[in-house]
């Protein structure tokens, strides 16, 4: 008996799991680099003179580059780190193929913000090292958002995406509108992000993870006593992310933000600030709150509704001859889009999580053709500052390539050929709301298709119309950053037209591990 029981304690059992991880710095690389290098650059300016300043700026261009480029290796969409050693399968960042395509479009989104950056920040006089520091902080924030798979993460992401923006936007000293843009911007999402952390306290109490697997898990089979608890952290964590998503009815900081930015502060808002939204959504919704969908999808379509509603009529509304009409319209047209973005979220309450790839398929396509109407902006306003939608009159006649890139950008968002992306795109996101059984919300995309076909067409117009008599116009010369900007978003929008499958393959199948 002595000896069984020797043998027995001495006898290999179970080890106990190691608390000693190993960090795939592989898959973080393309939220490490941006982070860094915006380290570096606040280093280098403090010990950079006045005149190389603008070194800095492309410094910063070559990160974000970098950082894109890191991607490739990543592809098989297989990597996963931070993982609790006693559940595997929960980990806090997840380099699957969402967050791979998500990471894109921000990277990507930030490279073509900074181009149209190096011109703005020397010719403006901004202060080169904070405001490069600000946007690859921003960046690697956002960048960080799709692949955190815990609550905690998320809102770290979220908040390191957001803070920096806040400055951004009141970055021109001396300027009233970018000044009260910035604190109405503040105050809103500081605002939003408080009710979401108390979302996010409440679904912690119910669940007692803040791992979005394992809360997915635990909202099953919820306790009776919790689960008011547990719905009223569901509805609240939405908040800030919808905050995000310029989502009705929290959206009334987007065109006095977008009129008060810097011109590539504001196009950076309308993709990247978006991509951070819906990432969020979707990550809360689909992953880790489905126990819940019940709440959360009639909620979304309503939300979907009203969006593309507001954002539309508002955007019919701009008179052209009215100062910022030019970049007010571009803020409601960003509205609008929200809305068809919000669809396919919504849909996946009734149907396959599949759904959500349309969102993704749209907003790849938005991101390359608003980023590019914003670089156009950019050019124009160098002879025309009071961003005019008049101010467009004409612009074929000055300078052909930038009107017709123009128009092809305006066509593709108002889903009309030659913007055969565009038009795919809506397309796939209206056959997610019929799929889901949503042929209401389908009805109202549709209308509000046909209502955004009026001011983009009317915009697309004016490009051709002969100028003014009295009006004289000087066609400075483009700067080559804003020219590279231009043929980036320009090109990337015509192979999508012309090979549409390489975006809208996200929609058939599943950008999950199953």
């Amino acid at each position: 008996m002595t000896v069984l029981s020797v043998a027995a304690a001495t006898a290999p059992g179970p080890a106990a799991p190691s608390l000693v991880q190993s960090v795939d710095w592989l898959a973080i690389t393309p939220v490490v680099i941006p982070a860094a290098v915006a380290l570096l650059v606040l280093v280098a300016d403090l010990f950079t003179a006045q005149k190389h300043k603008p070194l800095l700026g492309w410094l910063s261009v070559a990160g974000l580059a970098a950082a894109t480029a890191t991607l490739l290796p990543l592809r098989a969409g297989d990597r996963t780190t931070f993982c609790l050693t006693g559940d595997p399968a929960a980990c806090s960042y997840t380099a699957d193929h969402f967050a791979l395509v998500i990471q894109f479009l921000v990277l990507a989104g930030a490279l073509v913000t900074a181009l149209l950056s190096v011109t703005a920040v020397h010719e403006t006089r901004m202060p080169a090292g904070e405001y490069w520091f600000l946007l690859l902080s921003s960046a690697a924030g956002a960048a960080l958002l799709p692949a955190a798979r815990d609550l905690a993460t998320l809102i770290v992401a979220l908040e390191v995406a957001s803070l920096p923006a806040f400055a951004l936007v009141g970055m021109r000293r001396g300027d009233r509108l970018s000044s009260e843009a910035a604190l109405k911007f503040f105050l809103s999402s500081v605002t939003a992000t408080a009710v979401s952390l108390l979302g996010v306290s409440f679904v912690y109490a119910a669940t007692g993870s803040l791992h979005l697997t394992q809360v997915a898990d635990r909202l099953d089979d919820v306790p009776a006593q919790l689960d008011t608890l547990a719905m009223a952290g569901v509805a609240l964590t939405l908040v800030g992310f919808a905050f995000k998503t310029a989502a009705v009815p929290f959206h009334f900081w987007v065109p006095d933000t977008y009129v008060g930015a810097p011109l590539p502060i504001a196009g950076y808002l309308s993709v990247i600030g978006k991509a951070v939204g819906f990432t969020g959504l979707i990550l809360v919704t689909v992953i880790a709150f489905p126990a819940y969908s019940d709440i959360w999808g009639p909620a979304l379509a309503v939300l979907a509704a009203l969006t593309m509603t507001v954002g539309n009529v508002a955007a019919l509304r701009q008179a052209s001859d009215r100062a910022n009409s030019a970049v007010r319209l571009l803020a409601w047209s960003s509205v609008g889009q929200a809305g068809y973005l919000l669809v396919p979220i919504a849909a996946a309450a009734y149907a396959e999580r599949d759904q959500i790839g349309s969102t993704v398929a749209y907003a790849l396509m938005y991101g390359a053709v608003n980023l590019g109407a914003f670089a156009v902006a950019a050019l124009v306003a160098r002879t025309k500052p009071l961003h005019r939608i008049d101010d467009y009159r004409g612009l074929y006649a000055e300078r052909p390539l930038a009107a017709l890139t123009l128009a092809f950008f305006l066509l593709c968002l108002a889903g009309l050929p030659p913007g055969i992306i565009g038009l795919f795109a809506k397309v796939t996101v209206f056959r997610a709301a019929v799929d889901a059984g949503l042929g209401w919300l389908a009805v109202v995309m549709a209308v509000n298709v046909v209502i955004a076909l009026y001011y983009y067409l009317r915009w697309t117009a004016l490009l051709f119309r002969p100028a003014a008599a009295e009006e004289t116009r000087t066609a400075a010369p483009a700067p080559w950053p804003v020219t590279v900007a231009i043929l980036l978003t320009g090109v990337t929008a015509l192979i999508l037209s012309g090979a549409p499958q390489l975006v809208l393959r996200f929609a058939s199948g599943s950008l999950f591990p199953q």
